[in-house]
């Protein structure tokens, strides 16, 4: 299956989107328990990094998702749609013969 070049980096770019947003979500868990502080500065970075680069997706689920007060689900519903994606494009490679 990865004899394709651009599929293969079409799926490692997939793939490495969902692990940042993985990270956020386990970062801002971290930081709501206290276990981890804001105030450092390599927390900062790495939480607003992650937060720079997965709010223009989430943003837009938050949105149209259901208000369950605290529980934020877009996440879940963005690694979904993520993975959906991915099997998509091996399908449409794999339907047109690139592979």
């Amino acid at each position: 299956m990865a004899s394709n070049p651009f599929l293969w980096l079409l799926l490692t770019v997939i793939d490495t989107y969902i692990w940042i947003v993985v990270i956020g979500v386990i970062l801002s868990w971290l930081v709501a328990f206290n276990v981890l502080n804001t105030s450092n500065r390599f927390v900062y970075m790495v939480g607003d990094l992650t937060y720079r680069l997965t709010e223009p997706a989430l943003g837009p689920l938050r949105r149209v998702l259901p208000n369950l007060g605290n529980i934020d689900l877009s996440p879940v519903a963005l690694i979904i749609g993520l993975m959906f994606a991915e099997r998509l494009i091996v399908w449409a490679f794999v339907s047109l013969g690139f592979v």
